[in-house]
């Protein structure tokens, strides 16, 4: 299945020469939802026992396959919407900054899939890497649907396992 061809681009948005790849097309299909879920399955079946999902799209997926493996799933949320304690972390976007955080509990022991829609500059998935590793997490992947591979996030995430399912040059 070409999932290229579902998302949708939109040129400008947010601001000035950023070009938006819109992946909410990709549930108005169940065909292509169930492709990407099952692509995310065969990479990471067996290896991971909790999904970590970075707000808000990284929510789909990751809350998806959690209840297809039969997984945990943890979610990365934006400051200031998690209840009890959290720690956080500030990171710089491709047009702004931003600061998410995570429940503040032990992830030791715990074999990890951090899960998101798109990697770009990869300043979110790293901030979440840090809070993971915070708490004794183990990253065993990170997955997107979405790889803007021009932006080169690959050089600060070159440690991690690193599977996308569509990639832009």
């Amino acid at each position: 299945m070409n999932i290229r061809d579902i998302i949708k681009d939109y040129p400008d948005y947010p601001k000035q020469g950023i070009i938006f790849k819109d992946m909410w097309p990709v549930l108005d299909n169940p065909d292509a939802f169930q492709y990407i879920l099952e692509e995310f399955e065969r990479e990471f079946e067996g290896k991971i026992d909790t999904v970590i999902g970075i707000e808000s799209r990284g929510f789909v997926f990751g809350a998806a396959l959690a209840n297809r493996l039969k997984i945990s799933f943890i979610p990365i949320r934006k400051k200031g919407k998690l209840p009890g304690e959290t720690i956080s972390r500030d990171f710089e976007l491709e047009y702004g900054t931003a600061s998410i955080e995570i429940k503040n509990e032990s992830l030791k022991d715990r074999n990890i899939l951090v899960i998101d829609d798109l990697l770009a500059t990869g300043g979110t998935v790293e901030a979440a890497i840090k809070m993971i590793e915070t708490l004794n997490g183990n990253i065993i992947g990170l997955g997107f649907l979405i790889e803007l591979k021009f932006l080169n996030a690959r050089k600060i995430l070159s440690e991690y396992k690193i599977f996308s399912i569509v990639g832009y040059d």
